[in-house]
């Protein structure tokens, strides 16, 4: 495959990918990003790692030079110590959970009767909707992390049919 024939727009895709992923990167940083910033930023990403792969491809005499240069070195082997040392768990065992997985399993472990006062309805409203998802709700005393255990996601999954407004 002749990749010059494909240079005018190669370059442009990269240089257009690189351009989403900082915009929504930096967004997402600051905690700006709205609509589907984040989703953009997480799935056009690999419009730019297509389009750097097909750039280096087209470029490599001159990729190849920059393993042969000192500053070159530096800074890749820079980077890659970065990338490893970023596969280390933060803060400990627990560090890689997400910020609000705290409050979320504290409310998975509150009785059924505070989760139906967060969800502004009755003890019994919350019993019918776990017992609609499938579980069996014995007393109003269990909770959310009795009735499906400690996995956050279900909790979650759970929590979001329990509290989720019937539509009108």
């Amino acid at each position: 495959m002749n990749l010059n024939a494909h240079r005018p727009w190669i370059t442009p895709v990269v240089i257009g990918a690189f351009f989403l992923s900082a915009v929504t990167g930096v967004l997402m940083f600051f905690h700006l990003d709205s609509g589907l910033n984040k989703t953009a930023h997480e799935w056009l990403s690999w419009a730019m790692v297509i389009g750097v792969l097909l750039h280096v491809l087209l470029n490599m005499p001159a990729f190849k030079r920059y393993f042969n240069q000192t500053p070159g070195r530096v800074v890749m082997g820079l980077f890659a110590l970065v990338l490893a040392l970023s596969f280390i768990p933060a803060g400990g065992a627990g560090g890689s959970e997400p910020g609000f997985a705290p409050p979320v399993r504290a409310l998975a472990k509150a009785p059924i009767t505070v989760l139906a006062q967060v969800a502004g309805t009755s003890t019994e409203d919350v019993k019918t909707r776990l017992q609609a998802a499938g579980f069996t709700v014995t007393n109003e005393q269990q909770s959310v992390a009795d009735l499906v255990g400690g996995d956050l996601k279900a909790q979650i999954g759970t929590m979001t049919k329990v509290l989720a407004h019937p539509r009108s």
